[in-house]
């Protein structure tokens, strides 16, 4: 299988936006720095703005000083770069045309206290021989594993179609969906519920149809494999200031530590106040702020529920997923040689994931050789109590990694956000599109409603240059081709009757 058209550009519209196309695109995350991205290279003056003092929301990086007077860079927390991220992949050529920077991470581990270890990685890249392998060699499902499994519930990750999935199933909790598929308690642990977690929610306040997707999306319709990369660099030094840099290039106008507080129309334009003092007006707006954000701004927006009550009412009924946490850790000692770059944890209540750093990216490595030891990173994806999360984190790994356990800490660093976006039971067609009742305003995100079945940075990525793409079209210009996986299961269009009733469905 290959990439697969599923957005082509108009190809006799003109490339170049008409001289004096202004827009402004507020936050710098993947999802807005796409949107600048397209918009620059056709000429548009963007005017780029962001409310924290760096660039790439969730993904950014910021400079930290460690006890001996170093600097290291530290993240919001380690994100894998899936090969069917055809979209931001195409944003980062931008920076990197070889995309030279990312390195393969080896191995995809599931770890437990409970179960023997579960890798996921070295399966076969393209469906349904990844199935069958990871079927062959699992120690998870074995055939009375398989033998007990409700088939019928278990057939809808193969017959993935995103109407009949979401009817279907958006109601039901993805919790109770992996509870319905009566495998065992390992097979629900090392290989569905770790999966889960990583979207940021915890499985029951996520919809079911949103896993199942995300099953598509990953692994059962993904001709790339659940293979992964990852900067050999620090994200700061890999992708936001070669962006940053690369947009003002092209005459992009770029402000940080300057938040969004409400817009307005004003005439055929919007006018944007933000928290600085400063006023901005244009007839093209992008927003790419976090789904909490948005409805903040939205609510501080009082003349919006007038002129566009749908967005008004999208943005008021966004909610935000648990906390999530992550804790850096440098130790004076390493870990075993035999600890991979990346394990996915399951059956702790707080850690649901550990990196090794220094053996991930260069900065890190550089400081582990220097000083005989490494560099961690502890995650918790959906924390419903954030207070000592990070104490937790580093007390479960011990029980994990029992040589962790005396290693004494040169430095730790711990930050909590809560801006990640929530997709609960019967939240389908609830959350704006890119395109609004707001005539000029676009909204981009990871939240956003995308027309093509994506994940993550991707649905960020491709929400962000659909906006561009939009503003374009308006302008009379020509968008950009967006590729993707194939938008339907293995399986899809048998009959569906067995399993309506194995959902509860007459």
């Amino acid at each position: 299988m290959r990439p697969r058209l599923l957005v082509a550009a108009d190809p006799s519209l003109p490339r170049q936006a008409p001289p004096g196309t202004e827009a402004i695109v507020v936050g710098a995350g993947v999802a807005g720095v796409s949107a600048a991205t397209v918009l620059a290279e056709r000429g548009v003056a963007v005017t780029l703005v962001e409310a924290a003092a760096t660039l790439g929301g969730r993904l950014g990086a910021w400079p930290v000083t460690l006890p001996d007077g170093s600097e290291q860079v530290v993240e919001h927390g380690f994100h894998a770069f899936f090969r069917q991220y055809y979209t931001w992949r195409d944003v980062l050529r931008r920076i990197d045309p070889g995309l030279g920077f990312l390195r393969p991470v080896e191995g995809y581990p599931v770890i437990s206290r409970r179960f023997p270890p579960e890798d996921l990685g070295g399966l076969p890249a393209a469906p349904p021989l990844n199935l069958l392998a990871l079927f062959a060699r699992s120690a998870s499902l074995t055939v009375r594993d398989l033998a007990g499994a409700d088939v019928a519930l278990g057939t809808e990750l193969l017959t993935f179609d995103r109407h009949r999935t979401t009817t279907l199933l958006d109601t039901m909790s993805a919790g109770d969906f992996l509870a319905g598929l009566r495998v065992s308690n390992r097979a629900r642990e090392m290989l569905f519920e770790a999966f889960a977690r990583s979207f940021f929610c915890d499985p029951q306040g996520l919809s079911a149809a949103e896993l199942v997707a995300m099953f598509h999306f990953y692994f059962l319709g993904n001709p790339e494999g659940i293979g992964f990369d990852a900067p050999c660099t620090d994200h700061l030094h890999a992708i936001w200031a070669p962006l940053a840099e690369y947009l003002r290039a092209r005459g992009a106008t770029i402000r940080t530590g300057c938040a969004l507080r409400s817009l307005r129309p004003d005439g055929p334009d919007w006018s944007l106040e933000f928290d600085d003092g400063a006023t901005l007006t244009s007839r093209h707006v992008v927003l790419a702020l976090d789904p909490g954000a948005l409805r903040d701004v939205a609510g501080a927006s009082p003349e919006l529920a007038s002129v566009a009550p749908r967005l008004a009412g999208q943005a008021a009924a966004l909610t935000t997923a648990p906390p999530f946490v992550v804790t850096r850790l440098w130790l004076e000692a390493d870990v075993d040689a035999s600890r991979a770059v990346f394990s996915a944890v399951s059956g702790e209540a707080t850690l649901d994931s550990v990196t090794v750093y220094s053996r991930l990216e260069e900065p890190s490595a550089q400081w582990a050789r220097e000083h005989g030891g490494c560099v961690l990173e502890l995650h918790s994806y959906a924390c419903t109590e954030p207070e000592g999360a990070g104490d937790r984190m580093v007390a479960e790994l011990a029980a994990l990694w029992p040589e962790t356990a005396g290693a004494a800490h040169v430095h730790r660093v711990d930050r909590v956000d809560a801006n990640a976006p929530a997709f609960p039971p019967g939240s389908a067609g609830t959350r704006p599109g890119v395109r609004t009742d707001a005539r000029g305003v676009r909204v981009a995100g990871d939240f956003v409603e995308a027309p093509i079945v994506c994940g993550l940075m991707e649905r960020a990525a491709v929400t962000g240059v659909l906006a561009a793409a939009d503003v374009l079209a308006e302008v009379g210009a020509t968008g950009v081709d967006v590729y993707g996986v194939p938008q339907r299961g293995l399986l899809a269009g048998l009959p569906s009757r067995a399993r309506h009733r194995a959902v509860g469905r007459p």
